[in-house]
């Protein structure tokens, strides 16, 4: 990976309304940076999260791996009851979830406040 795209990426955990943590995910989400958006979701989830926001409104890029991260979330947070909520504005990452048909897993919003709303519930 070139230092262009390390810096061009970046996770960042945000502060929530425990139990719900926001995720925020800028740049390109890809093979080589889907460890850090992995550990972030674990450390989350094992802190005691049972609600998480993932907000992709400042990625520009997402690919397979990314989104075995956030179906990895899922699968650890439902059977607790937990929620994976997804912020998402750009039409080409929207299709993205659309084409994998994992619109129909993730609840897609295009506002932080909606996600978060959905997140807790």
């Amino acid at each position: 990976m070139s230092d262009t795209e390390s810096a061009d990426f970046g996770v960042e955990t945000l502060d929530g309304d425990a139990p719900v943590v926001t995720i925020a995910v800028h740049g390109q989400a890809d093979l080589h940076t889907a460890p850090d958006l992995r550990d972030a979701i674990a450390k989350a989830i094992d802190g005691g999260a049972s609600g998480l926001v993932v907000d992709l409104s400042d990625a520009t890029f997402v690919d397979s791996m990314t989104l075995g991260v956030l179906l990895g979330a899922v699968k650890r947070l439902r059977p607790r009851g937990g929620r994976v909520a997804v912020v998402c504005v750009s039409p080409h990452i929207r299709r993205i979830f659309e084409i994998t048909l994992l619109d129909r897993v993730f609840a897609l919003h295009e506002t932080l406040d909606a996600a978060r709303t959905d997140a807790r519930e």
